[in-house]
């Protein structure tokens, strides 16, 4: 929600459908707004009917539009009569708005009561949650720390047995037991945390060293000492987000693609390794990692209905836009590093997945062959994909086919929008592919 459908339920009486504009406070437009609002009801009914209907002079709107005058309120509260809500929206827009619709008053001053309700609208609406809760953490982190209580006093870093054993053992993810990894590790622990308290400075100490890997072994023994309750679940949060496992600095350099080598990639595939290329289409028509394209040819089930979790969204797994030209998928792996909902391809790539469905295909012979024959890795067919999919489509609509949102979740009226828009610009983005393909002199090998 936003404007004045945000805040419509707080400002209208129960059971009365007040027009939209009797919810505007005219006196907290600006002067600018205020010509803006003419001007549009004059270029929406002419020059000589809005005279009429705003019941002044030719003269005086003359002077209203070009800034002569100040508009009087009453001449603005019968022009917004003559505009929808939505052409209200359009033209006044941030904080005129909000004195608009009374929030900040005409001396600057916040209406705290109705701040505090459109607020309270988060316990309903997971996306304006989400957005609330990123708006604090990034403006207010210090704050919410001290409100939080987050304390890590007497916490020391101490290398032990117990540590070992949780490196290569207790991890939920990527078990560290290589004894060269592990010994490197110790090192590093040794030489710069051995000892020391966890504080703010010993995080600031992490984050600014010039070996990456520290923060790794630091964030790893933060996992530790949150395995042992040595940590609150708020110290371990905040530690986790504060220490990157990589270089705050952005790393520049171009991945190495290139329209010829994903043409080649594709050509030599599809010519000597269909399995592969079935593979290599779901990642690039979709945007799927491989693990995800290798799980949806073994797992595929068409035939299943499902229901979508967080949204109740009841749907068969396949669903196929034959006029368009493209089906949908829901593989549905809620992983929180790495989901995957829904998987796009085109009804070609529906043809060989039907074909191979079943198939179990192990990551590492992908990758081993592919890169015996030149070819592109697979790490980079989502790349490509992103690349070229915000080209022709929102980057809200292609990070939801590609399954970008990490932690995110989303209101149930907002992800059917999602959808939808999903399936509305996903046939521009097959065509691209096409249109790439076809310039290539790559494309008689495609299409033998």
């Amino acid at each position: 929600m936003e404007g004045c459908e945000l805040l419509s339920e707080f400002n209208s009486q129960p059971g009365v459908s007040a027009p939209w504009f009797t919810r505007v406070s005219v006196k907290g437009l600006s002067d600018d707004s205020r010509r803006v609002i003419l001007h549009r009801v004059k270029d929406k009914l002419g020059f000589n009917k809005a005279v009429e209907v705003l019941g002044v002079s030719k003269g005086a709107l003359h002077n209203y539009l070009h800034g002569l005058r100040r508009i009087p309120d009453e001449v603005v509260s019968k022009a917004l009569q003559h505009l929808t809500e939505a052409e209200f929206k359009e033209i006044v827009q941030g904080v005129d708005r909000l004195r608009a619709l009374g929030i900040v008053r005409s001396d600057g001053s916040v209406d705290y009561s109705l701040i505090l309700q459109a607020i309270a609208l988060a316990h309903r609406d997971e996306y304006l949650k989400h957005a609330l809760l990123k708006f604090v953490v990034e403006n207010f982190r210090e704050d919410l720390k001290k409100m939080l209580g987050v304390s890590y006093a007497h916490v020391k870093f101490t290398w032990e047995k117990g540590f070992e054993e949780f490196l290569s053992e207790r991890k939920k993810r990527r078990k560290v037991r290589d004894p060269e990894t592990i010994s490197y590790y110790r090192n590093l622990f040794k030489k710069y945390l051995e000892g020391r308290e966890l504080s703010e400075e010993l995080v600031d100490y992490v984050i600014n060293h010039e070996n990456k890997w520290l923060r790794n072994v630091f964030r790893h023994y933060v996992q530790y000492l949150y395995y042992k309750r040595a940590v609150s679940p708020e110290v371990y949060g905040w530690l986790m987000e504060v220490v990157p496992s990589r270089s705050y600095k952005i790393d520049v350099r171009p991945y190495p693609i290139n329209a010829e080598d994903l043409a080649k990639t594709m050509g030599f595939l599809r010519t000597n390794h269909e399995k592969y290329y079935l593979v290599y289409k779901l990642m690039l028509e979709g945007g799927l990692r491989l693990s995800h394209a290798l799980t949806l040819i073994e797992t595929f089930n068409p035939g299943e209905v499902i229901e979508v979790p967080g949204v109740g969204l009841e749907t068969k797994r396949l669903v196929c836009l034959h006029d368009k030209g493209f089906c949908r998928y829901y593989l549905g792996v809620k992983d929180i590093a790495k989901p995957c909902e829904w998987v796009y391809f085109s009804l070609n790539t529906l043809r060989l997945l039907e074909k191979y469905r079943g198939s179990r295909i192990s990551r590492r012979v992908v990758e081993k062959f592919v890169r015996g024959h030149g070819l592109l890795a697979p790490k980079y067919m989502r790349k490509a994909s992103w690349r070229l999919m915000i080209q022709v489509m929102p980057r809200e609509v292609a990070r939801f086919i590609q399954s970008r949102f990490g932690e995110l979740k989303v209101s149930e009226a907002r992800y059917e929008d999602l959808l939808g828009e999903a399936d509305k610009y996903y046939p521009a983005y097959l065509g691209l592919l096409s249109k790439a393909f076809t310039t290539l002199k790559q494309l008689n090998q495609l299409e033998r």
